[in-house]
């Protein structure tokens, strides 16, 4: 299990610290700025590289809502739930702890929002809460869809990774201008903690809408989409890589 947690915290740091580390060193860089495409890419990017590299050992899931929608799915066992979730935690505060230490070492640098999530004041194109917890919801759950499709044993061997990476990308694309994207507690949960705009006071909407959004995505795989017998023969073995945001 300590390997499995500890592949869980290293994932996550890595996804809170590359993703996160892009909207705050490099999106608003002068002339040269990523942007939202680039933040975008670089949240999917950390899915995709570390799901390759420690997902064959913890099933890569690198986000609580994650690991809630697999063991919905029964892909997931629920007594590991805790531990994951404790590790996934730890990871993402680590690699907060560390890029603030970073960032704020350049002249005349504030924390600001520090890629924190909100809406609306705090909402990067202004969306009141129910937007918010909409689209919060609504893609957490594609994005336990297309973990849970392919992962599943009649997907492309070795291409989930991919799939994966590509659809936290995505997923990006549609909701920054939202609620600068969460679908990931452990995710919001790292920042908010160093954001001086009062994102603490609105995490709650980034721990409920992601976990409703995954039980339900696991829950439409489950009734509508997977097949019994395949699953139930997946859900036996080691849990396949899964990651997140």
């Amino acid at each position: 299990m300590m390997k499995k947690l500890s592949a869980e915290f290293l994932g996550t740091f890595w996804l809170v610290f590359g993703g996160c580390g892009s909207a705050v060193l490099a999106a608003g860089f002068p002339e040269l700025g990523i942007g939202f495409v680039g933040v975008s890419l670089a949240f999917g990017l950390t899915v995709l590289t570390m799901a390759y590299a420690v997902g064959h050992i913890s099933g890569g899931h690198f986000n609580p809502a994650v690991s809630l929608g697999l063991a919905v799915s029964g892909r997931f066992s629920w007594g590991d739930l805790p531990g994951y979730w404790g590790a996934q935690l730890l990871g993402g505060f680590v690699a907060a702890v560390v890029l603030y230490l970073i960032a704020s070492s350049a002249p005349g640098w504030s924390a600001g929002g520090f890629a924190s999530n909100g809406y609306g004041a705090l909402s990067p194109g202004g969306y009141g809460l129910t937007s918010a917890l909409l689209i919060e919801v609504v893609l957490t759950a594609a994005f336990l869809l297309i973990i849970l499709g392919a992962t599943s044993a009649r997907a492309p061997a070795g291409f989930a990774p991919i799939a994966i990476g590509l659809g936290l990308t995505l997923i990006h694309l549609i909701s920054i201008p939202v609620t600068n994207t969460s679908v990931n507690p452990a995710r919001s949960t790292a920042v908010a903690l160093f954001a001086e705009t009062g994102a603490i006071g609105q995490l709650w909407l980034f721990w409920l809408a992601p976990l409703l959004g995954a039980a339900a995505g696991a829950a439409i795989w489950s009734t509508l989409l997977a097949d019994p017998p395949e699953d139930a023969a997946e859900s036996e073995g080691a849990p396949p890589a899964a990651p997140a945001e």
